[in-house]
This record gives C-alpha cells, sequence and structure tokens, in this order.
C-alpha cells in the first residue's frame, strides 16, 4: 500500500475508533465531557489492538521522510536558517 493511502486509513481509523463510541455514549445520555474520556480510552485501546500493521507503516514513512536523499537546495536553506537562528539568538536543532 502506498504512503498516501496508509496515512489516510491510518487516521480514518482513529477517527472512527474515537467518534463511533463517543456518538452512542452521547445518545444514551451520558455527560459530554465522561463521554469524550473513555471513547479517548477506547479509541487508544482499539487503535493499539488493531492498527499495528498500519502504525508500523505510518513510522517507517515519517522515518524514510526524515531520511530522505537533501538536494544541495535543501542543504543550503537549512544553513541559511540555521545562520539567522543563531543571529537572532535562538538555537537550531541540527539537520538529520
Amino acid at each position: 500500500m502506498n504512503t498516501g493511502k496508509s496515512w489516510a486509513l491510518y487516521v480514518v481509523l482513529r477517527i472512527v475508533f474515537f467518534a463511533v463510541p463517543f456518538a452512542v455514549l452521547l445518545l444514551i445520555n451520558w455527560p459530554w465531557w465522561l463521554a469524550l474520556l473513555i471513547s479517548t480510552l477506547i479509541a487508544l485501546a482499539l487503535s493499539v489492538i488493531f492498527l499495528s500493521k498500519q502504525r508500523s507503516e505510518a513510522s517507517t514513512s515519517i522515518y524514510e521522510w526524515r531520511n530522505r536523499e537533501r538536494t544541495a537546495d535543501d542543504i543550503a536553506e537549512d544553513a541559511i536558517t540555521d545562520d539567522r537562528a543563531r543571529e537572532e539568538g535562538g538555537e537550531s536543532t541540527p539537520a538529520s
């Protein structure tokens, strides 16, 4: 599955895992804040149990994006940004 589809599926399933219990709890007249809390816990548990493959694909895509081949333009832009941050007295984070 390509990266875009993996991310989309992961996000949609996470939203569904939250929205369905939240709607059900609201329909049975639970207080909104308690429905929110319980739905969050349910969504967390379901995503840990059922979304390990999608989570792994998402983390792999983040890793590949962070460690992609950088062009000379990317390196020059990072150097300029780092120089400006140093001149302004801010801390810059090292580029990977």
